[in-house]
């Protein structure tokens, strides 16, 4: 959820009218050309290795950041809200050399949590504690003002929530497997997909939630104007446009003191307004918007929970970009999700039908589960192609057997599920958050 843009501002130098926003979002949100850059971001919970229901003091956490933040590593690191970790990769040339580059940063992180009696734990939603922040900064005092009008979901996505977000690039001009309009669509109805096969996060307050994705569920139950996708219908440039225009203000930044949280003020009603944005609050107002796909020049995939073990997260960034940047794996994606985008209900991801079944049952789901075993194959076999290490590959296909022909996903660990039936969920979940790696 952090972006790079700085929280400090400077007096406006010149206003943008509504016409020059869409100019600008279309120029400058899908940079298209053949695929040749991957990225991953991993948001991680740190906790008490041995003790995870214990929360660890802020002090704790602020010496230890501070000591990772002086580390040498070829990634971004930033702090989120409630204290997780992130970080960020810089876009790499292969899949191998993306895993390679965060890897080594996360076995130097971990070395400098270790010191500090701290841990990185994969989980796509904290299922001990309250949503509490830990940065208190001008940007999420607004965003907590904000958020809060509408429910406490948008405290506990804040706060309490982990994810792995793929970034791929946008794709060719012209039509095809690789094509941005084929890119922008695949995104999102093999979105929900993705939501069921690696969801993490079944547990809230120390009790099952009902959701294997509760992260996901959050994300749903927020304001859908800054959650929601724009309509699957038309030019996506043209689409994103009218949904950055048409989106609500978050926050008008200021100098000094707190920031100005307007309510039910849209960015066009602002450039129309008698004192309207500038170019730096187009940028700015951007990165407060949160849908499952989010175009930044490349397309930014948010939907998957933080996976389990060290290097869980390698297994849906392997088929992801597996399943988009290989042609024939990408077009076997498209046609297998198609018929899915019926039970869209045409909705607009995360809200719809589909996405609400992937987030609440999981593969659990007769056709996410079929669909999810004929995507995992065709990536699979894509692997070799995109130069993927026999490590990889061999990661793919334990997962794909423990989990996904068997219509499971890594929440079904958490709650002790068996073929549909929970049992020893307190015991599971204390065992699986000790420490210990239980990689598939």
């Amino acid at each position: 959820m952090s972006d790079s843009v700085s929280d400090c501002t400077e007096p406006r130098r010149s206003t943008v009218t509504e016409a020059e926003v869409e100019a600008l979002v279309r120029g400058i949100c899908f940079k298209t050309g053949p695929p040749r850059f991957l990225g991953v971001e991993l948001e991680w919970l740190v906790h008490e290795p041995r003790s995870p229901r214990l929360p660890v003091p802020p002090e704790r956490r602020e010496a230890a950041y501070a000591a990772v933040r002086a580390l040498p590593l070829s990634s971004t690191v930033t702090v989120e809200p409630g204290g997780q970790l992130e970080l960020s990769s810089a876009p790499a040339a292969s899949l191998t050399e993306c895993i390679a580059a965060v890897s080594a940063d996360l076995d130097a992180v971990r070395a400098v949590l270790r010191e500090a009696g701290l841990a990185l734990c994969g989980l796509g939603q904290d299922p001990w504690h309250e949503p509490t922040r830990f940065l208190h900064e001008p940007r999420y005092d607004a965003m907590e003002i904000c958020l809060d009008r509408a429910g406490p979901e948008g405290r506990a996505m804040m706060c309490s929530s982990a994810s792995v977000q793929v970034c791929l690039d946008a794709g060719y001009e012209e039509p095809g497997p690789l094509g941005l309009g084929r890119r922008w669509w695949l995104a999102h109805q093999l979105g929900a997909v993705l939501v069921g096969a690696f969801a993490n996060s079944p547990m809230a307050r120390g009790r099952p939630t009902g959701w294997r994705s509760t992260r996901q569920s959050l994300w749903a139950a927020m304001d859908p104007g800054r959650t929601g996708a724009p309509p699957l219908d038309g030019d996506p440039r043209a689409a994103w446009a009218r949904h950055v225009l048409d989106a609500p203000v978050m926050c008008v930044r200021a100098p000094s003191g707190p920031w100005d949280v307007p309510e039910g003020l849209s960015f066009r009603e602002w450039t129309r307004s008698d004192a309207p944005p500038g170019r730096e609050d187009l940028d700015y107002h951007q990165t407060t918007l949160f849908p499952p796909v989010r175009p930044r020049g490349h397309l930014e995939l948010r939907m998957i929970d933080a996976q389990p073990g060290d290097d869980g997260w390698i297994v849906p960034l392997a088929v992801t970009a597996a399943l988009f940047d290989d042609p024939e794996a990408a077009e076997t994606a498209y046609r297998t999700v198609k018929p899915l985008a019926e039970r869209t209900g045409s909705l607009p991801a995360p809200t719809n039908p589909l996405w609400t079944t992937a987030a609440r049952s999981g593969l659990a789901d007769p056709e996410l589960r079929e669909a999810a075993v004929t995507c995992f194959a065709a990536a699979a076999e894509a692997l070799p192609r995109i130069g993927a290490s026999t490590e990889v590959q061999r990661a793919v296909a334990e997962f794909t057997e423990r989990y996904v022909a068997r219509g499971r996903c890594p929440a079904d660990d958490l709650l002790g599920t068996e073929h549909g039936t929970a049992h020893g969920t307190e015991n599971s979940t204390e065992h699986l958050l000790s420490g210990k790696d239980f990689r598939p």
